[in-house]
């Protein structure tokens, strides 16, 4: 990489951590271009040569924290649904729980930011995403007739969104343990058995 190709990912870098930062201080809405341009040390000019708008700023986030989601995920997920294993269900779920700490700015932002189209497409692809992954793996494992797998990983994938939120906002209400117990459970019912 070259020393300008390097300098402009730094200040496209610089301009996402400031509007995080910014995003969780100040909320999504009362955030201006201005404010993030001014935090990052840069100017409203330099901010347009990176970004097309705030909601821009929101999905390259967006995309930050799919990123750390999926980094961690081995076996993937698909594999860990094909597989039909409560353990490696749980063991997928517990790695989940271990990185809401992490994306909890990114996601708490991108809450806020729902008004915007760019970044209600962004977050409708994700959850898209992580159903056609878990589809994919119970058409591998060929479980359950082919017109119920998607609806299937839609209840399973929602519950794990539901609960994330519900995390964001109050944290634990009842010990992680038993939420992770409770959800393997219930991701095993909907994903693994055909009973």
């Amino acid at each position: 990489m070259s020393l300008r190709a390097a300098q402009k990912q730094m200040t496209y870098d610089l301009f996402l951590a400031k509007g995080l930062e910014l995003f969780g201080t100040k909320g999504y809405a009362a955030t201006t271009i201005d404010d993030i341009a001014s935090a990052a040390g840069s100017t409203r000019t330099t901010f347009y040569l990176h970004f097309s708008s705030k909601a821009d700023v929101m999905s390259a986030l967006l995309t930050k924290v799919d990123a750390i989601l999926t980094a961690a995920d081995d076996p993937t997920l698909t594999a860990v649904v094909a597989s039909g294993s409560r353990d490696r269900i749980q063991e997928w779920l517990d790695r989940k729980f271990s990185q809401w700490d992490e994306i909890k700015p990114y996601l708490t932002a991108s809450y806020q930011a729902a008004q915007e189209p760019d970044v209600a497409a962004k977050t409708e692809q994700w959850f898209e995403s992580a159903v056609g992954d878990m589809t994919a793996g119970l058409d591998q494992a060929t479980r359950f007739p082919p017109d119920r797998r998607r609806i299937r990983c839609v209840l399973a994938f929602g519950q794990l969104e539901y609960l994330s939120r519900r995390y964001f906002a109050v944290g634990w209400q009842t010990p992680r343990e038993a939420c992770l117990d409770e959800l393997t459970d219930s991701w095993c019912h909907l994903l693994a058995s055909d009973d």
